[in-house]
């Protein structure tokens, strides 16, 4: 069915009904993808957007940080652990919207894909979803601002690899921030 999308050929609706959206006809999306991919994309931005993937991939890594904070501060260790669950959670609800949503991953010459990913949805990205609810939640337990230091770095580097486009990293950002604020709301409350 995906391919059928990024092919070109017309999109078959799924068994659910419901059929994937087009890829950005845009030249916009791409043009913007193309020019950061092209002023980014050196070699060593490019290794460290391949371990920023690897560390981001399902959340892993920002949910054993979590886990590391609750070992470390015994006395928050229910709030860390609370955060973890959060970064979980908002990497779920990344998963949900893409499987609502079923936007196709760039494919156009101008994009170079630099890393492997486990699925062909793009909207929204995971990564920058659940860096930035970890940025959120880690910054009210540690009492300092991580967003500003954790999150644009992450949103660059899913452009500089390639694999998705400047909205789908923006609305990542925006879900894990309103998951990431909601769980820190109630956090601040206990």
């Amino acid at each position: 069915m995906l391919e059928a999308v990024t092919s070109g050929a017309e999109p078959q609706t799924p068994a659910g009904g419901r059929a994937p959206l087009d890829p950005p006809t845009a030249a916009g999306e791409v043009a913007v993808l193309s020019k950061a991919q092209a002023f980014l994309k050196k070699p060593g931005a490019v290794k460290a957007a391949r371990g920023m993937s690897h560390f981001g991939e399902h959340a892993i890594g920002w949910f054993a940080l979590g886990l590391v904070g609750a070992v470390a501060d015994k006395e928050r260790r229910k709030d860390w652990l609370i955060a973890s669950a959060g970064v979980v959670g908002a990497h779920a609800a990344s998963i949900a919207v893409k499987r609502v949503v079923r936007r196709p991953r760039p494919d156009h010459p101008s994009v170079e894909v630099l890393v492997g990913t486990p699925s062909k949805l793009s909207f929204p990205s995971s990564h920058a979803t659940s860096t930035t609810a970890a940025a959120v939640l880690y910054s009210g337990l540690t009492g300092r601002n991580l967003v500003p230091a954790l999150v644009p770095p992450m949103l660059a580097s899913r452009l500089v690899l390639g694999v998705h486009y400047p909205t789908d990293v923006l609305a990542g950002a925006a879900l894990g921030g309103l998951v990431g604020g909601l769980i820190r709301r109630k956090l601040k409350r206990r």
